[in-house]
């Protein structure tokens, strides 16, 4: 799964780059995370242009179209707000069909109305599995609408696998105390307020990823497969786990989750 930013990404160019990966993977394995942008910093250092939330999703919609038609068509033309293709013709196409997945997240409605009419799964911040489940009813009553087939959904969630919940609860308080000082600190801020968000975050929310604590997946092995077990009832197809150190941490995952 590679993360693209149509900001940093001219379509038609990504477009042939995934293709030719699609073919070196022998088709099948490459999928894409499609990110609308959030840090206008980086986009100031890197000489991109970065536009208000609502104009950036106004942006991925047509770059999700003129990356679906360069992978289906040729010979094909677009002119849009940010896009032009003239005569596009790329081959080879993808060798995955009918295309490599792409992936896509975000709570404002210009979000969710994008994602469910272009996109193919929806990835969503960490959230205890009743929230998540009202989520994947919701895209899943918009993708209805729109006559597209079902999504695949997967939801952000920090693991802490400990003996006991006691172990457990030590380093989540270790990973979470979070000052105000810390250097992500104005990221955090900036973060903030250049995005739509459908709950408020805090500062010890920001101290891992997509908000991965608020799946719950912190407890002892028996704990945690009972709540993915929940989040499996509630329609969720895959968690993007997160925990640190990584090759530690999934190292213990393996052996107490899943081959238990």
């Amino acid at each position: 799964m590679v993360a693209v930013r149509p900001t940093f990404h001219q379509p038609a160019l990504l477009a042939k780059q995934a293709a030719n990966i699609d073919h070196i993977g022998g088709g099948g394995r490459l999928s894409l995370n499609v990110v609308s942008s959030w840090w206008a910093d980086e986009a100031r250092k890197y000489g991109v242009h970065f536009e208000q939330h609502d104009d950036r999703y106004a942006r991925t919609t047509e770059w999700l179209e003129v990356l679906d038609r360069m992978w289906h068509q040729d010979h094909f033309s677009f002119s849009g707000n940010y896009y032009t293709v003239d005569d596009a013709v790329m081959q080879p196409k993808p060798r995955t069909h009918p295309r490599p997945m792409i992936y896509a997240g975000g709570e404002s409605e210009a979000a969710k109305e994008m994602i469910a009419r272009l996109c193919d799964a929806y990835v969503m911040h960490g959230d205890h599995p009743a929230r998540v489940r009202e989520k994947i009813a919701d895209l899943s009553e918009q993708r209805e609408r729109l006559n597209r087939p079902p999504m695949t959904f997967g939801v952000a969630a920090y693991a802490i696998v400990r003996p006991t919940e006691a172990d457990a609860q030590r380093e989540l308080a270790r990973i979470t105390n979070v000052k105000q000082t810390a250097a992500g600190n104005a990221n955090y801020h900036q973060w903030l307020a250049g995005t739509k968000l459908e709950q408020k975050v805090s500062l010890e929310d920001y101290s891992v990823s997509n908000r991965g604590l608020r799946s719950g997946l912190v407890g002892t092995p028996q704990q945690i497969a009972d709540r993915i077990g929940e989040f499996e009832a509630a329609g969720v197809d895959l968690l993007l786990l997160q925990c640190s150190p990584q090759l530690e941490e999934m190292e213990r995952f393996a052996e107490t989750i899943i081959r238990r």
